[in-house]
């Protein structure tokens, strides 16, 4: 039988306490006791990046950490990520470049772009591509996510 310990940490700036098995991933932790069902679990092996969060300003994959682990963290999920009346500039050019076709995909497409572009404002072709290498997309072949990136990237570049 297996012990519970207690964890606190953030996630999206909120306190949350919960007992956690040891064994217990960071991505059912999220998504089962912290009800914030946006963090998408695929693989399970952190190869698809359906489950990408950012923590402590760190992309990590959240179903190759334990919850356990998080002790004292500050995680963001998708929830994090502007509002259904506010969308994020790189959501707003996802919804205008129809980046997405089954949305699976899509909260980790968008933390790992958010992360990006928080590191690097205006990241060349070969860093989008390394980014977007540990997300899988089986619908949209990638262009239309492409072209949503550079939407996002224009707008920053013109403020300069």
């Amino acid at each position: 039988m297996m012990h519970e310990k207690k964890v606190q940490f953030l996630i999206n700036h909120k306190p949350y306490q919960v007992e956690i098995e040891p064994r217990k991933l960071l991505s059912d932790v999220i998504r089962e006791d912290c009800f914030l069902t946006g963090t998408h679990v695929g693989c399970e092996h952190g190869v698809c990046g359906a489950c990408t969060v950012i923590i402590d300003g760190k992309l990590a994959r959240s179903c190759l950490v334990y919850g356990v682990q998080m002790a004292g963290r500050e995680i963001e999920t998708i929830e994090s990520i502007g509002t259904s009346s506010k969308l994020s500039r790189f959501q707003q050019a996802m919804h205008e470049e129809h980046g997405l076709q089954c949305g699976f995909c899509t909260a980790g497409i968008v933390m790992t772009i958010e992360a990006l572009l928080r590191e690097t404002p205006q990241p060349t072709d070969l860093q989008i591509q390394d980014a977007l290498s540990g997300n899988l997309c089986r619908c949209t072949g990638y262009q239309n996510i492409l072209k949503a990136i550079q939407k996002a990237i224009l707008p920053a570049a013109e403020s300069i």
